[in-house]
């Protein structure tokens, strides 16, 4: 086949997500005139239709024993099938094939699961779907297993987290092979906010702090996150709840599972990390807006946070659409 080869891999109890995300992303990347095109086939075990999670079938446009190389791309579905799948010696022998025949290999949501058992992640870093990190960690302990990415590249072998965030992965992808202008225009067509880099986290914080009935905590909670430029000193938190500084530590701890100081911090560089990708406003607005002091106050804390400076992380994703 003329152009780069994108083989997607299915399976029965697949993600329909996940597979759109692939092939609609490499799609609008050949409408907005990606050269070499991309040249999508979705394989399945015998060529036959597979069920989805959902209930809806997809046919294959061909088998994967009858597959061959050279492939660009080759791109793992995820699904509630995954365990079944990646527990079949001879679909797992015709991955670990065509893995051997591809430029790139990359699994998505719970594909990782596939790729591990076919010893192709084995002491690398990887990622999954959040929900199912814990059980890849344990089931295959030479995979260095991140839960908390949108994806991982290492080296040839990419991974990504759950559902959407295969769309994540496959912009990366497009840009890598044909620019970011391009990249962005696919963002674009598929009514995609924003592009997230990588590193950014696949649950937000905001979404992960538990819902306590805990009236009191609820309520520095919400205070918290509406006013991260204000005073949010424990001494400032506990004077808004009418407790003392002791008994609202032992209470966030309880409930939510960290210290009011560490709550605060948290949100502010996550704010700041998504103010960072979404938007052109320079580093020292954001830094007073997420309420640090200054632009190297939110540097220092940023790196230790997320490990690199704001402004590489503004750097290493295709940035806003």
């Amino acid at each position: 086949m003329v152009g780069r080869l994108i083989v997607v891999v299915g399976f029965d109890g697949i993600e329909l997500v996940d597979v759109a995300c692939v092939t609609t992303g490499f799609d609008f990347a050949n409408k907005q005139g990606a050269d070499p095109a991309y040249q999508v086939v979705f394989v399945t075990p015998m060529g036959r239709p597979v069920r989805s999670d959902s209930g809806l079938e997809l046919s294959g446009q061909g088998r994967i024993d009858g597959m061959d190389g050279p492939i660009d791309t080759l791109i793992i579905s995820g699904g509630q099938g995954h365990e079944a799948a990646a527990a079949n010696p001879r679909f797992v022998s015709h991955v670990v094939r065509l893995a051997g025949l591809s430029r790139r290999v990359a699994s998505v949501c719970t594909g990782a699961t596939v790729l591990a058992a076919a010893g192709l992640l084995d002491h690398r870093r990887a990622t999954t779907h959040w929900y199912e990190a814990g059980r890849l960690a344990t089931r295959f302990p030479q995979v260095h297993v991140d839960p908390a990415p949108i994806f991982v590249r290492d080296g040839a072998v990419a991974t990504s987290g759950g559902v959407t965030a295969s769309l994540d992965l496959t912009l990366s992808f497009i840009e890598e092979d044909h620019g970011a202008e391009i990249a962005r225009r696919v963002a674009m067509g598929m009514v995609t906010y924003l592009k997230r880099p990588g590193n950014q986290a696949q649950v937000s914080l905001f979404n992960k702090i538990p819902h306590s009935d805990q009236v009191l905590v609820r309520r520095v909670i919400d205070h918290v996150i509406s006013h991260l430029d204000g005073d949010l000193s424990v001494a400032g938190l506990a004077a808004l709840a009418g407790v003392s500084e002791r008994h609202l530590s032992r209470l966030f701890v309880e409930y939510v599972g960290r210290t009011p100081s560490r709550l605060v911090r948290d949100a502010r560089l996550e704010a700041a990390s998504l103010l960072l990708t979404a938007t052109r406003e320079p580093v020292a607005a954001i830094a007073r807006r997420c309420g640090f002091a200054s632009a190297e106050s939110l540097r220092q804390a940023f790196v230790a946070w997320a490990g690199v400076s704001p402004s590489r992380f503004r750097s290493s994703g295709p940035g806003y659409a």
